[in-house]
């Protein structure tokens, strides 16, 4: 995907999010969504920065970097919705671009796709990158209401 579509993917996700926590549509759901919003747009960004320094869909895009960003709330307490960026970005490049990325780099440079997405430039590619954001939000309302532990929702002081 290329920027506009992750951008595109961050605000739909913030949006997602601020309805996946408080579904009423209430002022609490607006309020989660302007506390989402920048930090998950940043993280949707946040993996095509090796494209100015080390190995593009490489460096920036494997679960090591991931697992960093999903931790880091837990022990500071900032930079929470940061890490449901980033983790969108890589499902995007791998179920939605043709070429993938290094899941398990610096182990391996082997890059992980699916053969069925579309090339960064396709006409389709906004299309994917929106039926592939709702599948996100859906997956990540079911985590939060059936799993919570695994979105560190208490990092955010008064969401709740």
């Amino acid at each position: 995907m290329n920027k506009g579509d992750h951008v595109l993917n961050g605000i739909l996700l913030a949006v997602g999010l601020g309805f996946a926590i408080h579904p009423d549509g209430s002022v609490r759901t607006l309020e989660t969504i302007a506390a989402t919003l920048i930090p998950v747009v940043l993280g949707t960004l946040f993996p095509d920065v090796d494209t100015d320094f080390g190995k593009h869909r490489k460096t920036l895009h494997n679960l090591p970097v991931l697992a960093v960003l999903y931790a880091f709330p837990f022990f500071t307490g900032n930079l929470t919705w940061v890490w449901v960026g980033v983790a969108s970005h890589y499902v995007l490049d791998v179920v939605g671009s043709k070429r993938g990325i290094a899941l398990f780099y610096p182990l391996s440079s082997a890059e992980y796709g699916l053969p069925v997405g579309v090339t960064t430039s396709s006409k389709w590619a906004s299309t994917a990158t929106v039926l592939i954001t709702v599948l996100e939000v859906g997956v990540i309302a079911v985590l939060i209401r059936v799993v919570p532990a695994t979105v560190p929702l208490n990092a955010i002081p008064g969401l709740f």
